[in-house]
């Protein structure tokens, strides 16, 4: 992802603009309530609302699984030791006490069909540092939860599930060294390398740099598991720029059970990171 610099800075009426008219992802800002502020042009084309139906009348819980709402109450109440209600609450409790938070949740359309998305949460404040609001930022995220289904099938539909993840996932499979093995088209597209260049490399190839030492020690234990892994990374194509994706990496073990290779699949969220960036280095909101 692309730094920005005091010159685009200037630009912030533009940027803003375009990310919160963009259909790419959804762009949900509340005041400190929850009460929906702003509801951009990707938040219309995926829950089915106008931005004149929902803002000032509804916060994001609402349109949310209230049984997952419920879910996450518990799980946080517990792993903080404070009670937490379900609702609003649940969702922006650990961006309200300044720890970025990203998970996955449902979201339920107007029409009451539902569909998983990737929302980033964060914390909107003044100059004092008060709370004035919240943003999230989301992705629709049923590519992903198809090509996980795809995952847990047997080895004979293999061959059939890497056609499936090569049409809407960028795709690389590893030896236990990190060898790259093999790579699909987008992964081509986005790195900037031919299949040869790619081919044999060690896969720190495409590393951007940018990530702590533990975080790389971290990753390599949880596979070294045989656990699977995911985050979002920083990777940086062959010209230099850099490009996030949301990465999670399986284990694929022998017929005796032993880790032989590692399957990493990717989506982009490039786009998603740099509108983060951008609104909150601008102090938009």
């Amino acid at each position: 992802m692309h730094q920005l610099t005091e010159g685009s800075i200037v630009k912030t009426g533009a940027l803003q603009s375009a990310i919160f008219n963009s259909a790419n992802f959804s762009s949900i800002a509340t005041d400190a309530k929850g009460v929906i502020q702003i509801f951009n042009v990707g938040a219309e084309r995926m829950l089915g609302y106008t931005a004149a139906e929902v803002v000032n009348t509804i916060t994001p819980a609402d349109i949310s699984d209230p049984h997952e709402l419920i879910a996450r109450a518990e799980l946080l109440s517990a792993e903080l030791g404070t009670p937490i209600t379900p609702g609003f609450d649940a969702l922006v409790f650990k961006a309200s006490r300044g720890i970025e938070d990203i998970y996955e949740l449902t979201y339920i359309r107007k029409d009451g069909t539902r569909f998983p998305a990737v929302v980033s949460i964060t914390a909107l404040r003044d100059a004092q540092d008060a709370i004035i609001g919240y943003l999230l930022i989301g992705t629709d995220n049923t590519a992903r939860k198809l090509v996980e289904e795809a995952l847990v099938k047997s080895a004979a539909e293999l061959a059939a599930m890497q056609t499936a993840i090569s049409e809407v996932a960028i795709f690389a499979v590893t030896d236990v060294a990190g060898k790259i093995e093999q790579v699909n088209d987008n992964l081509i597209r986005i790195s900037q390398y031919s299949r040869k260049e790619l081919i044999g490399q060690d896969h720190r190839l495409l590393n951007s740099g940018l990530h702590p030492k533990e975080f790389i020690r971290e990753l390599w234990r949880t596979i070294a598991r045989g656990k699977v892994w995911r985050n979002e990374i920083c990777n940086r194509a062959k010209d230099g720029s850099l490009y996030w994706v949301d990465t999670t990496i399986t284990p694929i073990r022998n017929e005796r059970g032993k880790v032989i290779k590692y399957m990493a699949v990717r989506f982009e969220v490039t786009a998603r990171k740099l509108a983060e960036e951008t609104l909150l280095q601008a102090g938009a909101l």
